[in-house]
């Protein structure tokens, strides 16, 4: 029986776990949360930090795993990489390369010597640094760790008075004490956030998305929904998939699965965000097997133990689809949560809400502080556009704030969806 290590204990973890047990595989589950819930359906856990490379590397070979992955848990993407390089096991790239991609920094500055189109940036370990270097950008800015995902620790800067906050904020959420500053990079339409896959090195599969957010969250920079197929001009699309796949080639990546982030600029140009040798959050890759029939997670945890995977093509999309990412305004005590009828006798394919009434829920600051999601498919962008856009509300949330029962209710979609 093959053995698969997963790094994290996420909710993402789940249909991973799924697949491997499909296969037959034992599934090891590693970090320092006992009480995460991909723990409680892998076949064996241990309480190990997954950024303690060596120490995760000492457990791999003593469990004498057969394949490992940190999917949808960017943290543990460099450990991972580490730890199959080490062992001699599949990993979607070299452990150098996972360093670069893990490293806005870094990543930003190999676009630059490689060509791409990115945005004037830098890499900085102080604020003094970072202060004194401020007539190199074009305002306004944005501030970010340079190793966190899930928009935490992300901030837009419009005048320099606000920047010393931006900083702080963007190091209580780094892992290595790195932040980076960049210029902000208006939108034209939409961006995309969505997982593609790599065989040997050439991008079989290229997916494009509208990612859409919520103005009134206090994280406005974490995506609230997601809609397929991507309004993105074809041309656009068309060049960012020459460019990816520049990229993969440069960076000599291997099989698996990427999450990758992309967006048009009203300057006219299609820039790279991010990529990552990981499987992205909120459950993009169960998008694409609603979306496109193709199963990006039972492949990558094939690729990952050494196994034959399916032939993977370009997507085609049947239909238009959204995935809502359900969440609070505030922090509370879930009590319940209604969806407007019409969406969910006709467009409501899935609902996975991760809260039960009486849990805990957190203010949307960050991915992390997800609900759960719908999935909603329609057989027109109009109709899809009417209902995202409704001044009904596709959704609504109850939170007590109080003992008192003082309920608060969240009627999501009554405010703009937003592209900024």
């Amino acid at each position: 029986m093959k053995k698969l290590m997963l790094l994290g204990g996420i909710h993402y973890l789940l249909p991973v776990i799924e697949a491997a047990h499909r296969h037959g595989y034992y599934v090891i589950t590693v970090d320092y949360v006992p009480n995460n819930i991909a723990h409680q359906y892998s076949d064996e856990f241990h309480n190990v930090s997954i950024l303690d490379k060596d120490a995760m590397l000492n457990l791999a070979q003593e469990l004498k795993i057969d394949g490992i992955l940190s999917f949808g848990v960017d943290p543990g993407v460099i450990t991972a990489a580490y730890v199959a390089e080490q062992m001699g096991l599949n990993f979607q790239c070299p452990y150098e390369v996972a360093c670069i991609l893990q490293d806005k920094s870094r990543f930003r500055q190999f676009l630059k010597d490689n060509n791409f189109n990115v945005p004037n940036a830098k890499g900085y370990l102080s604020k003094e640094e970072a202060i004194d270097d401020m007539e190199y950008y074009n305002w306004p800015v944005i501030v970010k760790p340079v190793d966190s995902a899930g928009s935490k620790g992300v901030m837009r800067v419009d005048d320099i008075s606000q920047l010393s906050s931006a900083i702080d904020y963007a190091l209580s959420e780094s892992h290595n004490g790195h932040f980076i500053i960049e210029d902000f990079l208006e939108k034209e339409g939409n961006s995309s956030d969505c997982d593609s896959f790599t065989v040997d090195g050439k991008l079989v599969f290229c997916s494009f998305n509208d990612q859409l957010f919520d103005t009134k969250a206090i994280n406005p920079y974490t995506p609230s929904a997601y809609i397929w197929p991507s309004t993105m001009p074809k041309w656009a699309q068309n060049e960012l998939f020459n460019e990816l796949q520049r990229l993969m080639t440069l960076l000599n990546v291997k099989t698996g699965v990427y999450n990758i982030e992309t967006r048009l600029c009203k300057n006219g140009k299609p820039y790279i965000m991010e990529v990552s040798p990981r499987g992205g959050g909120n459950r993009l890759s169960e998008m694409m097997k609603h979306i496109s029939g193709q199963d990006l997670i039972d492949n990558c945890v094939r690729a990952a133990v050494g196994d034959p995977i399916d032939e993977i093509q370009q997507p085609t999309y049947n239909g238009y689809w959204a995935e809502i990412i359900l969440h609070s305004e505030y922090d509370g005590i879930f009590k319940s949560i209604e969806i407007d009828n019409r969406i969910e006798e006709k467009y409501l394919i899935e609902k996975d809400l991760w809260v039960r009434e009486g849990e805990k829920v957190w203010r949307f600051t960050g991915a992390n502080t997800t609900i759960g999601t719908l999935v909603l498919k329609f057989m027109s962008r109009k109709t899809m556009n009417s209902f995202l856009n409704s001044q009904q509300g596709i959704y609504k949330i109850k939170v007590c704030q109080s003992l008192d029962l003082d309920f608060k209710t969240k009627d999501s979609y009554k405010k703009k969806l937003s592209n900024d």
